[in-house]
């Protein structure tokens, strides 16, 4: 009873952390719209617009109400998921334009993520074992040299090298490349975290070094492999995972950055049309579902992480 009840608290205070995080978030993108130097119907209409134009466009925006009324205005709003219809699209609303790139970010995201850990932790454990030999200090440095190249670097460059030159993978951003297409462009966006992941798996394991359950595991005639698998890498899933919900907001923001390098479907691709066509409220709605996104997967691997480690659940 006691555990319900200390996780359910848990649960409530994340839950309550998540909310007043995507508030602020909302609040910051609020006040940049309006509070900067400037005319937002004038920036959205350009100089050339009648001033008859710029009153009716900050009629339907309700940029003519008080400040504090607009505010609430707009936080009623992102509670209904409705923050009006798009400058671009009239019949359609700015909340759902938003919610339909909300899902291909995140299944992107999420594929990414555990391509990531999966790749590097077992970079990471094949470079701090004894399994390959001398090959583990190649490994090791593949994925130093993964870490230090940016991704707006590798992306581009590995692009070019694999789809255009060697035709031997479809471009990310082809129709017709399908899956593979996907999964390339899920591996791109892999290799950065999957690169972090690799270091501090082998960091931990390193530091783990001889710990008597490993001893004892091997006098038992576990083979190498199996007492990595098996012992030693579960032993280090705190600080993988550690790493991983660290490397969150990296991977959110790189894998908007892919969306739209490849023309690929999702809140990067939406938020920069937004953008460049002065649509504030799809802009806005954006803005906030990539903040609740963020959220949403930094919760996921918190309450992974209590699952796998005690000591976070007593924290």
């Amino acid at each position: 009873m006691k555990a319900a009840l200390v996780a359910a608290r848990t649960v409530a205070g994340r839950l309550l952390l998540g909310v007043a995080t995507v508030w602020a978030l909302a609040t910051l993108v609020f006040l940049s719209l309006r509070l900067l130097p400037g005319d937002p119907a004038a920036l959205v209409l350009g100089d050339l617009a009648t001033a008859e134009e710029r009153a009716a466009l900050r009629r339907s925006l309700h940029l003519d109400e008080p400040l504090l009324a607009q505010y609430g205005r707009f936080l009623w709003g992102i509670a209904r998921l409705d923050l009006g219809a798009s400058l671009r699209h009239p019949t359609r609303g700015a909340f759902a334009l938003a919610l339909e790139a909300f899902w291909p970010t995140a299944s992107f995201s999420l594929v990414a993520v555990s391509m990531g850990a999966v790749f590097g932790t077992a970079a990471g454990g094949l470079s701090a074992s004894r399994l390959l030999g001398g090959g583990r200090r190649l490994v090791h440095a593949m994925t130093l040299g993964v870490a230090a190249i940016p991704l707006l670097g590798l992306a581009p460059v590995a692009t070019y090298a694999l789809a255009v030159r060697a035709r031997a993978l479809p471009l990310p951003g082809d129709p017709d490349a399908g899956v593979a297409g996907a999964l390339f462009a899920a591996t791109l966006l892999a290799l950065p975290l999957g690169a972090q992941v690799a270091r501090a798996t082998r960091a931990a394991l390193r530091e783990l070094g001889r710990a008597q359950f490993l001893t004892v595991a091997k006098a038992k005639g576990a083979g190498e492999l199996r007492v990595l698998a098996l012992h030693a890498l579960p032993a280090v899933s705190g600080p993988i995972l550690t790493v991983i919900g660290t490397q969150l907001g990296a991977l959110l923001g790189g894998a908007i950055v892919l969306e739209r390098l490849f023309e690929r479907p999702g809140l990067g691709t939406v938020m920069i049309q937004a953008y460049a066509a002065r649509d504030l409220p799809v802009l806005e709605a954006g803005i906030v579902a990539s903040g609740a996104l963020f959220v949403l997967t930094q919760a996921l691997f918190a309450t992974l992480h209590a699952a796998v480690d005690p000591r976070v659940r007593r924290a």
